[in-house]
């Protein structure tokens, strides 16, 4: 596993050279989200399709 310090210097390494503090944040918060996501999903912590279906029907039809 790659040491989280590490990876933010790669993730930064890769940005444009006029990013701004905002689009680092930005880049931080998306990939722990998709990492959380990901280790939600490997310990079984996932809707099904249907589920998802009925807690966004709500907002879906207004």
């Amino acid at each position: 596993m790659v040491a989280v310090k590490q990876e933010a210097q790669d993730m930064i390494r890769n940005l444009p050279d006029n990013c701004t503090y905002e689009d680092i944040q930005y880049h931080l918060y998306v990939v722990e989200k998709i990492k959380n996501g990901i280790s939600r999903a490997q310990k079984g912590e996932v809707s099904s399709h249907q589920d998802a279906k009925k807690r966004m029907a709500k907002w879906l039809l207004s």
